[in-house]
C-alpha cells in the first residue's frame, strides 16, 4: 500500500518526527510527539518498563507501597534511637543515681546482758568446757564441782559476791569435822594444824551457816551437810560476772584483780576503795556505777559498770561512753527518746523502741539512696529503673544489643544457609538428599528448651557478659538458617537448568563460580525479603531469652531483659514506665521490620500490578 492511500492519522509516528525537524518548525503538536507517548500511570506499562532499570522498578513498587515506607521510618528512628541517640545522651549505660532522703536508719541496739563473762586470774586458764560446768553446778545448787583443765581434774568452790558475780576458788582439802550427836569431832588431813581458834571460827561458820571464812589473811571454803563439814582452802582463780565494763580509755582494761576489788565493793556499797596502791570512788547512778581514779585532788573518769549491753548497728559507728550513759538514763527512765550533742555539736533526736527482749535505737537522718523506680521527670524522661539506672538511656543501649543481634544472627543464618542450599540445589542427587536431611534434624531439633539448656549451662560456666552476647548470636544463627537453605536450594533447582547456566558450563566456568557468582545472585531478592521478615523474630526470639534470664546479662541492657522486671507484680502494677516503653519499641520494630519485608515481596514480585 502506498503512502497516498494512508489516512492522515496513519502517518507513523517518527516519520511526522522527521518531518518537523526537518522544517524547524516547533508547534505544540512537535513538542507533545517528542515527550512520552504513553500516559498510563500502570507501572507494567510497556513503554514504561523500557526506559526504567529492574532495579528502579523495584523501588518505584516499593516507594509506592505505604506500609513498607512507614516500616523503613520506623526502622531509621530505631537506629538513629539506639545508636545516635546513646551517642547524643550525658549519661553512660551503667551510671546509678542517688537521691537524698531523710531516714529512720538503726543506730545501735540494746540487751540487758545475762549471760557470765569470765575474767581469769594471771597464770591460770579457764575454757568453755569448764564454764559450762560452772554454769551446770550453779543451776543445781551446787558450791562445789570438778572440772577438767589441762587433762587434770580441779576442784572448784563458788564464793557468791553478789547475784550477778561469782568467784571461783581452786580448792585442796585440808580436813573435815564430823557432826555425832551435836558433838563436833575435827579431822586434819593435811598438815595444817587446826588450832583452838581455827576451830572456834568454824564452828562459828557452821552455827551461822557460812561457807566462807577468813583466817590468818587466807579464806577458807566450807562444805555442809547434816552429818559433816569439809574443810578447804585455796585460791580465787576466775571472776565471772554478768557486769559490762565500759573503759574510758581504749588501750585500758581491768584486769582480774581490779575486777575483783570492784565487785567486792560494788556489793557492800563502798564509795572508796584502793587497789594495788590506786585509790578509786565509785559514784552511784540507778543502774549505772562509774568509778573515778583519785590522783590528788584530780578525779579522772576510769570506767562505767552496767549491765547494759549497746552495740553499734555497724562498724563505722563509734559509740562513746556518754553516749551510751545517755541511752542507759533514757531506757532505765522508760523514755521513748532522747537528745545527744555528738563530738561535732550537733544535736540529734533518738528513739528507743523496744523488740522482745532487745531494745532497737533509731535516728532520722539524711542518706544517699538509690533512686529505684523513680518516675519520669525532667532529668530522668522515662524514670530509672529497680537499679537506679536511666530507662531512656538503658533502652538506647538495649536497642543497640537487640538490633545488632538481630543482623549478626541474619547474616550467620544466610550465610549457612547460602552454602547448604547452594550447594543442595546445584548437585542435585545424593548431595541434595544429605544435606536436606541434615536441614529436617535442625528443623525437628525443639529451639527454646535447647536455648534454656545452653542459657543454663553458660550461667553454670559464669562467662562474660560480652562473650555471653556473642555466643548467644552464634546459638541463634546455628539454628536458624534451615529456612533460608530451603529457600536457596528451590530457587537454584528452577535456575540450573535455563540457557544462561548452560552458557556457564560450555565456557568451562568453576563449579564454585557458576554457583556463587550467577545461581545465588539470582536468589538474593528473594533473600534480602526472607531476611528482613526473619530480623522480626529474631528480636523477639532474643528478648524472650533475656526476659527468661537465659539471654543479655546485666550489666547490658536489651529490650528483653529490660522487660524482665515484670517478673515482680507489684513493678508490673505500680511502674508502667519500666516496661511498657521497652515492649512498645520492640512491638514498633518488629512490625516495621514485616512492613518493610511484605513491601520487599511484593516489589520483587514481577506479576504484581499496581
Amino acid at each position: 500500500m502506498s503512502d497516498n492511500n494512508l489516512p492522515n492519522n496513519g502517518i507513523p509516528e517518527y516519520e511526522e518526527q522527521i518531518n518537523c525537524q526537518e522544517e524547524e518548525i516547533f508547534t505544540d503538536s512537535c513538542s507533545n510527539i517528542n515527550e512520552h507517548i504513553s500516559h498510563s500511570d500502570s507501572l507494567d506499562d510497556e513503554q514504561r518498563v523500557k526506559m526504567i532499570s529492574p532495579a528502579m522498578l523495584v523501588a518505584k513498587r516499593f516507594v509506592r507501597n505505604r506500609l513498607a515506607i512507614i516500616g523503613l521510618v520506623i526502622i531509621l528512628a530505631m537506629f538513629i534511637f539506639s545508636f545516635v541517640g546513646g551517642w547524643l545522651h550525658p549519661y553512660p549505660e551503667t551510671k546509678i543515681f542517688y537521691k537524698k532522703e531523710i531516714t529512720s536508719s538503726q543506730f545501735a541496739s540494746a540487751t540487758i546482758n545475762q549471760n557470765w563473762y569470765e575474767e581469769v586470774k594471771e597464770g591460770y586458764q579457764f575454757t568453755s568446757i569448764n564454764k559450762a560446768a560452772f554454769a551446770l553446778a550453779l543451776k543445781d545448787g551446787k558450791s562445789v564441782f570438778t572440772t577438767t583443765i589441762n587433762g587434770e581434774n580441779i576442784l572448784f568452790a563458788i564464793k557468791k559476791i553478789s547475784d550477778d558475780t561469782q568467784v571461783l576458788f581452786g580448792t585442796e582439802r585440808i580436813g573435815k569435822v564430823d557432826i555425832i550427836l551435836g558433838d563436833y569431832v575435827f579431822r586434819e588431813e593435811s598438815t595444817f594444824v587446826f588450832s583452838s581458834n581455827f576451830k572456834n571460827t568454824i564452828l562459828k561458820a557452821i552455827d551461822n551457816n557460812l561457807n566462807f571464812i577468813e583466817f590468818g589473811g587466807k579464806e577458807y571454803f566450807l562444805d555442809l551437810s547434816r552429818r559433816e563439814c569439809i574443810i578447804y582452802t585455796g585460791e580465787e582463780h576466775v571472776l565471772l560476772t554478768k557486769n559490762i565494763y565500759d573503759m574510758y580509755e581504749q588501750n585500758v582494761r581491768a584486769d582480774f584483780s581490779l575486777k575483783y576489788a570492784f565487785e567486792t565493793a560494788l556489793s557492800e556499797n563502798e564509795q572508796f576503795l584502793t587497789v594495788n596502791q590506786k585509790n578509786y570512788e565509785i559514784e552511784y547512778h540507778d543502774e549505772i556505777r562509774t568509778i573515778y581514779e583519785l590522783s590528788g585532788s584530780e578525779r579522772v573518769p576510769f570506767a562505767n559498770i552496767t549491765k547494759l549491753i549497746i552495740t553499734p548497728a555497724s562498724a563505722d559507728i563509734f559509740l562513746s561512753i556518754d553516749y551510751k550513759n545517755a541511752v542507759e538514763e533514757a531506757m532505765f527512765n522508760n523514755l521513748s527518746s532522747f537528745m545527744y550533742t555528738n563530738e561535732n555539736s550537733e544535736t540529734i533526736e533518738y528513739l528507743i523502741e523496744r523488740n522482745d527482749m532487745e531494745y532497737v535505737i533509731r535516728t532520722d537522718k539524711m542518706t544517699d539512696l538509690i533512686d529505684t523506680y523513680a518516675s519520669p521527670s525532667s532529668d530522668h524522661l522515662l524514670g530509672t529503673d529497680g537499679s537506679g539506672m536511666d530507662l531512656m538511656v538503658r533502652l538506647m543501649y538495649g536497642g543497640r544489643v537487640s538490633l545488632t543481634i538481630g543482623f549478626v544472627v541474619v547474616l550467620i543464618e544466610m550465610l549457612i544457609g547460602i552454602i547448604i542450599g547452594g550447594l543442595s540445589g546445584y548437585f542435585g542427587g545424593w548431595v541434595d538428599t544429605l544435606l536436606m536431611r541434615l536441614v529436617e534434624i535442625f528443623n525437628c531439633i525443639p529451639t527454646m528448651p535447647i536455648y534454656i539448656i545452653l542459657g543454663a549451662a553458660l550461667d553454670t560456666m559464669k562467662l562474660e557478659p560480652s562473650v555471653r552476647i556473642y555466643l548467644l548470636m552464634i546459638i541463634l544463627g546455628i539454628f536458624g538458617w534451615p529456612g533460608i537453605a530451603r529457600v536457596v536450594r528451590g530457587q537454584i533447582l528452577s535456575l540450573r537448568e535455563q540457557e544462561f547456566m548452560v552458557a556457564n558450563e560450555a565456557t568451562g566456568l568453576s563449579v564454585s563460580r557458576r554457583i556463587f557468582r550467577h545461581l545465588v545472585p539470582n536468589v538474593i531478592p528473594q533473600l534480602i525479603v526472607y531476611a528482613t521478615m526473619s530480623l522480626g523474630g529474631i528480636i523477639l526470639t532474643e528478648a524472650t531469652l533475656s526476659f527468661l534470664n537465659l539471654g543479655v546479662k546485666y550489666p547490658y541492657a536489651s529490650w528483653g531483659n529490660i522487660v524482665n522486671s515484670v517478673n515482680d507484680s507489684y513493678v508490673l502494677q505500680n511502674y508502667w514506665f519500666v516496661w511498657i516503653p521497652a515492649g512498645m519499641l520492640i512491638l514498633i520494630t518488629v512490625l516495621g521490620f514485616n512492613f518493610v519485608g511484605d513491601g520487599l515481596r511484593d516489589a520483587f514480585d514481577p506479576k504484581m500490578k499496581r
